[in-house]
C-alpha cells in the first residue's frame, strides 16, 4: 500500500462549537468520510446526486438536504467530495451564491490545482477557501486514517480534519491538490508496471506467488500491495480520471501508455467500475 509519511500531525480533538457541516458526495470515499464526522457528533447535513446513497447517513441523523444550495445556506464547513471536475463545477454554480461569510469550503476531490484556482476565484468575501484532497482508501476513510494534503489556510477547519486523518500543510492554496495529483500519478502508474510485469511471469510460466513475493521484496513493493489489495476501493475510471489530468501538465510518454491502459480496463465490462486491482486482471489478460 501507498505510505505517505506526515509532517504536521493533529490529532482528534473533542468537538468544540459544534460547527454546522455540509457535506457534498457520497460515493464510496465520501460516504465514509461523512460517517466518521456524524459519528463524531457534528450536526451535518449531506447531498448527493443520487438521494438513495444518503439513506445510512440520514438513518444515523444526518439531514438531508434536498439540493446542493440548500445543504450549504446554513453551513459553517462545506465539504465537497466529488468524482471529476465536471461535477464540482455543477456544484460550484448553486452553492457559490449561498456561501456566507465566515463559511470555510474545504474542497476535497482529485480535480487538480488548475480548478482549484479557478473556483475560489469565483468566491466572494469573507468564504475561505482551501484544496484539502486525501491520500488513502475506503479502508483508511472508514478508520479515520487518511492522510490530507491542505493547501491553503487550514487553520480554522483542522479540528474538523483530524477526525478523517492527519493534516499535511502543502502550502499555498492549489499546492494540496498539486500534490495529490503527483501521489496519485506514482501510485497508477507503478501499479500498471506491476499489472505488466506480471503478464511477462504469466508468459514466461513462472508461479504467480513466486513472482508477486520477489516483486514485493523489491522497490516496487508499494505497489504490488495495492495491485492486489482487497476490501478497498478507487474505482478504475477515476483513476483513469487523474491520470489524464497529469497528463495535460506536461508531455509524459510513458503515462500517456499507462492512461491507454486504465481506459481500456474502463471500458471492459468485466472490469468497469471496479476497483484498480481488476485493471491488473485486465491489463494481464490483454498484453
Amino acid at each position: 500500500m501507498l505510505d505517505i509519511r506526515l509532517s504536521h500531525h493533529v490529532g482528534p480533538p473533542s468537538v468544540e462549537g459544534m460547527e454546522k457541516i455540509a457535506f457534498l458526495g457520497l460515493g464510496h470515499m465520501g460516504a465514509a468520510m461523512a460517517g466518521r464526522l456524524l459519528t463524531a457528533g457534528f450536526p451535518l447535513t449531506v447531498w448527493n446526486r443520487t438521494a438513495e446513497k444518503a439513506e445510512p447517513l440520514v438513518a444515523e441523523g444526518a439531514t438531508l438536504a434536498a439540493s446542493p444550495a440548500e445543504a450549504v445556506r446554513d453551513a459553517d464547513v462545506v465539504i465537497t467530495m466529488l468524482a471529476n471536475p465536471a461535477a464540482l463545477d455543477a456544484v460550484a454554480d448553486a452553492i457559490v451564491p449561498e456561501l456566507r461569510p465566515g463559511t470555510t469550503w474545504v474542497e476535497m476531490s482529485t480535480v487538480g490545482p488548475d480548478v482549484v484556482k479557478e473556483l475560489a476565484a469565483r468566491l466572494g468575501e469573507g468564504v475561505t477557501f482551501l484544496d484539502a484532497p486525501v491520500a488513502g482508501s475506503t479502508d483508511k476513510a472508514a478508520a479515520g486514517q487518511l492522510g490530507i494534503l491542505a493547501g491553503g489556510d487550514a487553520s480554522g477547519v483542522e479540528p474538523v480534519l483530524a477526525h478523517l486523518g492527519t493534516v499535511t500543510r502543502t502550502g499555498p492554496l492549489g499546492s494540496g491538490a498539486a500534490l495529490k495529483l503527483i501521489v496519485n500519478t506514482a501510485l497508477l502508474g507503478g501499479v500498471a508496471v506491476v499489472a505488466e510485469t506480471m503478464a511477462v511471469a504469466d508468459r514466461l510460466g513462472i508461479d504467480e506467488n513466486v513472482a508477486r513475493t520477489a516483486l514485493a521484496n523489491g522497490p516496487l513493493g508499494g505497489a504490488v500491495g495495492r495491485a492486489f489489495a482487497e476490501d478497498v476501493y478507487f474505482a478504475i475510471p477515476l483513476a483513469a480520471k487523474d491520470v489524464a489530468l497529469a497528463t495535460k501538465v506536461a508531455e509524459l510518454p510513458v503515462l500517456e501508455a499507462v492512461l491507454e491502459q486504465y481506459k481500456s480496463a474502463a471500458a471492459d465490462p468485466a472490469a468497469a467500475g471496479a476497483d484498480i486491482a481488476k485493471a491488473v486482471e485486465h491489463i494481464r489478460r490483454s498484453v
